[in-house]
Order: structure tokens, then sequence, then C-alpha cells
């Protein structure tokens, strides 16, 4: 039986809700903002310590608060320059490989990369492929970085519910990732395509993009694709790609014969942005041994 905090969400106006949080979010009365931040940073143990501002008076609104800037050196980024590293601080959802098109959500519950994508002639490459699934908490950076270097080729905005993405919601409502708002983003990179998908969550549905600024809202009608063949926008492994205006979850595809990650990522396991979790080529030192006991929650 669903838990009746998650059969709840399905009668929330997700968007209305979403509006408001986004709103109060950046709204800059300061005993409001700072009242938010001091609420958020003593119940989830942010580490102000690490921020390029550590003190929060300085800060106009709340979101820029949670979307803050770390002290350059704070994200170390893997030396090998092989590594496929993490994109995001937070916790490992899952990882591991795409089956026959299927990726695995929780005990029980899985969706496939076409949903996810929105197209499914995007999803062909990674039918045999590698996913990783980041969860990102209220405590938690969040701004996504980029696991390999790449060419932006399309983003695609998929309109969708907002659902919870915490771990109780992820076991227990189906598709979950595949039917909440998102935004795709295809990149080609020197091994071939990969694409991150930043999920939106329940009142935290807000995600911009280095190149594009704020992607959403304004929340979809429709899906929606956009190319960016011209201008050409590279970037480079580890760079900053986009963030989450609160928190949310992103999504790694890698194709078949692409990288592949490291065996041992288990769900839970603390991640930090630019810690390698895999390498661009296999070898004798990254056989994807134990693979199947990541995804088998």
């Amino acid at each position: 039986m669903m838990p009746p905090s998650i059969l709840i969400q399905y009668l929330l106006p997700h968007r209305f809700l979403s509006r408001i949080v986004f709103h109060a979010t950046r709204w800059t009365w300061v005993p409001w903002k700072n009242f938010l931040i001091r609420q958020v940073t003593r119940r989830f143990g942010v580490d102000l310590g690490e921020a390029l501002e550590p003190d929060i008076a300085a800060f106009p609104h709340f979101n820029a608060f949670f979307t803050r800037q770390l002290k350059p050196g704070a994200r170390p980024l893997d030396p090998d320059p092989e590594s496929l590293v993490c994109p995001a601080d937070g916790r490992i959802s899952q990882a591991g490989p795409v089956s026959d098109g299927r990726i695995f959500q929780a005990k029980g519950q899985s969706f496939s990369a076409a949903e996810l994508l929105a197209d499914s002639a995007a999803a062909e490459p990674y039918r045999d492929g590698r996913f990783v699934t980041v969860y990102l908490s209220p405590r938690d950076y969040h701004r996504v970085h980029m696991p390999l270097a790449g060419t932006l080729v399309a983003t695609r905005h998929v309109p969708g519910r907002i659902f919870s993405v915490a771990p109780l919601a992820v076991q227990s409502i189906p598709r979950l990732f595949a039917r909440n708002e998102r935004l795709v983003c295809h990149f080609e990179g020197e091994d071939g395509p990969f694409s991150m998908v930043l999920v939106g969550a329940l009142l935290v549905s807000s995600v911009s993009t280095v190149w594009g600024g704020l992607e959403i809202p304004p929340y979809a009608g429709r899906i929606s694709t956009t190319e960016w063949r011209e201008p050409s926008i590279a970037l480079d492994r580890g760079a900053e790609m986009g963030r989450f205006n609160m928190g949310s979850t992103v999504i790694l595809l890698l194709p078949a014969g692409g990288p592949v990650l490291d065996a041992g990522l288990l769900p839970e396991q603390p991640v930090r942005v630019g810690q390698r979790i895999g390498h661009r080529r296999e070898s004798a030192t990254f056989r994807e041994t134990g693979q199947k006991s990541v995804t088998a929650g």
C-alpha cells in the first residue's frame, strides 16, 4: 500500500505550489530570507565554510544562498583526464546498466530511456548503455557540472507532474523520473553521445543552464526542443552546466560501448562534484564486474 504522504501528492496542485515557492525563495525582505537560510542551514547541517560567501547577510534572497558558489578548490576534479566525474553533490540513488532500454528506479520500479528523454530515437544509443542517478538534498551544493567534456547538441523541455524525488517517493511512485517535469540536455563527447536529465521536484521545480539562463519555469504545456548546433557550445569536463534553484535529481545516461562505471557505486552512497565515478574507456582496471549489485536494491 502506498504511504499516505505519497498518496496526497497525487491530489496536490503541483505547479501552483511550486510557483508560490519560486517567488517566496526570491523575496528580498531581509528578515524573511535570513529566517529561511538559518532554518535550512541548521536543520540540514549546511557547511557554509566551503562557500565563497559564508555570510548569510550577503545573500539578496534565499535562492542566492541555495545556489551559492563554492570556494576555488572546494570540489577538486579527479586528476586522471580519462576519468568520468560525478556531476553533482548528493547521494547515488541508483547506478548501473541500462537493460534493454530500461532504467532501474528502485525495488520493483523501472522506466524506459525513451520515456525519460521523450524521444525514442535519442534513447537508442543508451539501450544497452549505463546510467547514474544522483539525488540532491537541501544540504547539498546545487550546481551541476559536466561529467565529461562535450558539445551541446540539443535541449528538450518535457512537461509533467512535479512529485517529490525523495527516497520514499522514488520507492513508491511508478516511473517517477519519467513523469516529472524535466530538462533533457544532449551532448556529443569524444567517445559518442551522452545525456544529462535535470528532473524537477515538488515545490522546487526550477532549473537554469549556463547557456540559456532560467529554463524552468515557465512550466511546459508541450514538449519543446531547442537545437544548439549553432552557435557551438563546448564545455570542459568539470565545468558548470546548470543549477537547481532548490533541489532535485540528475540522471546521466552513457551509451553502449562508451564510458564505464566504477564497480561498487551503491545506493545511498554520498558523492561530490568532481570525484571519479568511472572511466572513459574500458580497460583491465575498469571492468564492470559487480554492476548488477548496484541496482539490486
